[in-house]
């Protein structure tokens, strides 16, 4: 289901350096990126920017073939893609591991037709590595939850090489700061609070 539908109804790495008090340069973090596809990638945001160590988040669309996607031909299934956050983090400040955990208690990890009322494969959530370290943390952690005897079926979310991060147009990027009645009324309306507040206990 399209969310305004909805609404209306009701680790590529990276460095720099700067210069130190001395005068110095030295040596800034090395600053790296993690690529979460978790459903409605407004609600993904949130958890995301409040995590101290990171940097910075991006909304978009990632997974698929198709060039410049669009937020009508995403969100409408007409591409290969997924709506997805990229996550700039400091990995001396937060761990990619602890990521995940953020990434596991903000989704439904069993549900495989998409993520709560928004239904289709540009909904259904994946877990996105750069690097062979990323990978293995992300198949340890959905290994872990699944013997976690939380849930009697099995996880859907899927770990996948991370492609081409397309971002998504201006008026997507913080949209809860943006609009928060409107992304309040969707967060409710879509079953997302009610769900994670059941399994987590809290709806983040």
């Amino acid at each position: 289901m399209n969310r305004l539908l909805l609404l209306s109804s009701l680790a590529v790495a990276f460095s720099f350096t700067a210069k130190g008090t001395s005068g110095q340069e030295v040596a800034a973090p090395t600053l790296e990126k993690a690529v979460f596809a978790g459903g409605c990638f407004w609600c993904m945001q949130p958890p995301f920017d409040r995590a101290p160590g990171v940097v910075s988040t991006l909304v978009g669309y990632t997974g698929g073939r198709e060039e410049n996607p669009t937020y009508r031909q995403v969100s409408s299934g007409e591409t290969t893609h997924r709506e997805s956050i990229e996550v700039t983090f400091d990995p001396t400040k937060i761990p990619y591991e602890k990521l995940i955990e953020i990434f596991w208690h903000n989704i439904s990890p069993i549900q495989k037709d998409g993520q709560f009322r928004d239904i289709g494969d540009q909904y259904t959530t994946a877990i996105f590595y750069a690097t062979e370290a990323q990978r293995i943390s992300a198949e340890k952690s959905k290994e872990q939850l699944a013997q976690s005897g939380k849930f009697n079926k099995p996880i859907a979310t899927v770990i996948l090489p991370a492609g081409k991060f397309w971002p998504a147009e201006e008026y997507h990027q913080k949209y809860y700061i943006k609009n928060p009645t409107a992304y309040g009324m969707y967060r409710f309306g879509s079953g997302r609070n009610g769900y994670l507040q059941k399994t987590w206990g809290t709806a983040h």
